[in-house]
Order: structure tokens, then sequence, then C-alpha cells
């Protein structure tokens, strides 16, 4: 199964990408550029959510559609890019065992 989540890519100031997802607290990445950030994104999104399941906890839902930038949140960033990442979302067997889905 997959879901979409929504998640916001900051351009450090003379410096790399990081990123965040606000629906999964705590799950965050960083890239040299922007297609690795999207590709290190999307695996702390799956690997934070396998986790998440396996700790007998429920995977929060893609809930936040958007995001409010204050000015002092751009004072060590150059821009902010805000998309929908598509990750594969595990799912719990029956016996208990944590998969992850095709």
């Amino acid at each position: 199964m997959t879901k979409r989540y929504l998640v916001v890519y900051a351009k450090c100031k003379g410096s790399n990408f990081s990123g965040h997802a606000p629906d999964v607290p705590g799950c965050v990445s960083v890239g040299d550029t922007l297609d690795e950030m999207n590709t290190m994104m999307r695996e702390a999104l799956e690997f934070h959510l396998e986790g998440i399941l396996e700790d007998g906890n429920t995977i929060p839902e893609p809930t936040t559609m958007s995001i409010d930038l204050k000015a002092e949140d751009f004072e060590d960033v150059d821009y902010f890019l805000v998309r929908q990442l598509e990750v594969t979302v595990p799912v719990r067997k029956q016996t208990g065992e944590t998969v992850r889905a095709a």
C-alpha cells in the first residue's frame, strides 16, 4: 500500500537540504541535492513508518495539506519546497509480522 505524505524541504544557506514530514513527528533526513533529498526522505519515511508499526503503534494518516512559514523560518534557509511524497507503507500480517507492501 502507498500513501502520500506532505514533506517540507529546506535549502539551508551555504549547505545541504534538510527535510521533514509534519504528519510523522521525528522523521527527518538530509541530502546534498534535491534528488538525493527526495530519495533520502522516502527511505526515512518508510523506515520510520515500519518502526512505528513494529512498536505496535498506528501509522499516522497523511492529513497535513499546507504549512505556514514565518519570516524567522528563513533566517538560515534560502528557500523551502513543499511537496507530496508517495511512500510504501508497511502492513502488519495477522501473525503480527510486519512486512513491506509491494
